[in-house]
């Protein structure tokens, strides 16, 4: 009873700062999962993009070996390089009155 009088003031405190500690380690605990969670995507996506760059990688050796193909066996080729390629709006109004 003495010592209720006496430390009841740290005792709750104490109780206080038990509770805290409690929810910061759930807190932490969350931050974890979220962390985990963030790191399989960002895995995840690093080997979509590997894939997709593998497969990007043989596409494009692909379309080399066919442009080496028509080219030895003398095949008329028109090659559009489509970053060059502007587009062009045609007014075709003139047309539609026929």
């Amino acid at each position: 009873m003495i010592k209720d009088r006496l430390c009841g003031e740290y005792l709750q405190e104490i109780e206080r700062l038990k509770r805290s500690i409690v929810e910061l380690e759930e807190q932490i605990n969350e931050l974890k999962m979220r962390l985990r969670l963030k790191v399989d995507e960002a895995n995840s996506l690093a080997i979509e993009n590997a894939n997709l760059r593998h497969k990007l990688e043989l596409m494009e050796k692909r379309e080399k070996a066919l442009l080496d193909l028509m080219k030895s066996l003398k095949v008329p080729l028109v090659i559009i390089d489509e970053e060059l390629f502007e587009d062009v709006e045609i007014d075709l109004s003139l047309d539609s009155r026929e």
